[in-house]
């Protein structure tokens, strides 16, 4: 049965390539590649891979090269990133890598920016980014939007980025809500602190939006994606299992310092878990969604009309590439997606 208000929001896909127990990173990478083959046939409007470095459990490490292997295994599907951290890479570099793929994959791609550094002191000594770089964001970002302009001040022509307009999103960390607004760009948030933070971040965004004559259309106009993990099961039972891999994940990450492989559901949830552990793995737990069909579709549209998204940014990171397929097709029939897409 289809879910009338859930047909009113974009759905789209954020895959950040999680290595599962037992597999190595070719493996997770060829699998985000049949995994946006399969998002395209469901119907979902768009399909982005991230960036984490020197991270034992994350394939994803190289994010417009990854969107190119996508892209080219897709044909409608529109392909990007959630994003490309900025500070990690000068603008003109990442300008460039945009326009080739802009122009091999032309009104496909989306530029998704974020203004996180290096996890460990370690890795970010190895991009040569410390974390003031991250202050750098508005500078960098208004120098990667100018590149595209083709306004040659620098006496440099960036190519072959001149004059294409690649939608770009910022990734909501930190003071990034803000820097979308004063540009005129799409926000892309989660509630990853709570709903109500982001939902004041949201207000802010929108209050604060000026226009941009050089987004295209519909962003010319605050747009908000937010993103959100969400499984779909035959039981509510089966739905929550899917999500307990990541959060054991995430909580390995904030007691050991690094985010290993997804172990299988069965494995985390017989563990014998510290209190803090348990604290943590709630946490972890706290903004995921979950359920039967209706369950979900439920929560979905209850956050979607809280927040006024234009669109929902779904991630899944299921140990069993099965089921985390079956949970987005059961999500696509309830909005009524189609693989021409919508």
């Amino acid at each position: 049965m289809v879910n009338d208000a859930l047909r009113t929001v974009r759905l789209s896909v954020l895959d950040r390539s999680l290595i599962r127990e037992g597999e190595g990173a070719d493996e997770a990478l060829r699998a985000t590649v049949r995994f946006a083959r399969d998002v395209e046939a469901l119907g979902y409007h768009r399909f982005w891979v991230s960036e984490h470095h020197g991270v034992p459990g994350v394939a994803g490490s190289a994010p417009t090269v990854l969107a190119a292997a996508v892209a080219s295994a897709t044909t409608r599907v529109r392909v990007g990133t959630g994003g490309v951290m900025l500070p990690n890479h000068r603008p003109l570099v990442v300008a460039e890598q945009f326009g080739v793929l802009e122009s091999l994959f032309p009104g496909r791609i989306d530029m998704g920016l974020g203004r996180s550094v290096g996890f460990t002191g370690a890795v970010r000594r190895a991009l040569g980014a410390g974390k003031e770089a991250a202050e750098r964001f508005g500078d960098d970002l208004a120098e990667l939007l100018d590149w595209f302009t083709g306004d040659g001040a620098r006496g440099v022509r960036a190519m072959p980025s001149q004059g294409l307009r690649v939608p770009v999103f910022v990734l909501a960390t930190g003071s990034g809500a803000r820097f979308a607004a004063e540009h005129g760009l799409p926000l892309v948030i989660a509630p990853a602190r709570g709903e109500e933070p982001m939902l004041d971040a949201v207000g802010a965004y929108r209050a604060a939006f000026r226009p941009s004559a050089r987004a295209p259309e519909p962003y010319r106009r605050p747009y908000v994606v937010v993103s959100v993990s969400a499984a779909v099961g035959a039981t509510a039972a089966e739905a929550e299992a899917m999500q307990a891999s990541e959060a054991w994940a995430t909580v390995v990450s904030r007691t050991r310092g690094v985010f290993p492989p997804l172990e299988p559901p069965g494995k985390v949830l017989g563990r014998r878990m510290t209190e803090r552990e348990r604290t943590l793995f709630a946490e972890a737990r706290g903004s995921q969604v979950h359920g039967t069909g209706q369950e979900v579709a439920a929560a979905l549209t209850g956050l979607a009309e809280r927040s006024g998204a234009d669109e929902l940014l779904l991630t899944l990171n299921a140990h069993d590439h099965g089921l985390r397929l079956d949970s987005y097709r059961r999500l696509a029939r309830l909005a009524g997606l189609s693989p021409a897409g919508r």
